[in-house]
């Protein structure tokens, strides 16, 4: 099944997304070499491709895992959550209907 794993940064935490984007990407891409990637992306603090100092404001992953708990392990084990950039992550089923 397709979860959307919703995370929300910590105020002030560009720099510490900064650094742990590499693992984060990392895992994001080994998940898009299963073929369960979906989406992922973050939330710019602006409205433009590139908010530079303002930041992010969270984060969207859509992905195939076999269970909810499976998909709660896979976004707890994020290296932004390690690194303190979420303040919080939820975790909820997906259902897709466009496009087919």
């Amino acid at each position: 099944m397709l979860y959307a794993i919703m995370a929300t940064d910590r105020p002030g935490s560009l720099a510490d997304r900064l650094a742990a984007r590499p693992a984060h990407l990392e895992r994001l891409h080994a998940l898009q070499a299963d073929g369960r990637l979906i989406l992922a992306g973050p939330h710019p603090a602006l409205d433009c491709e590139d908010p530079g100092e303002a930041g992010f404001t969270g984060s969207l992953v859509v992905a195939e895992f076999a269970s909810e708990e499976d998909a709660r392990a896979w976004a707890e084990a994020d290296p932004y959550v390690a690194a303190g950039v979420y303040q919080d992550v939820s975790v909820k089923p997906f259902k897709k209907v466009l496009p087919p």
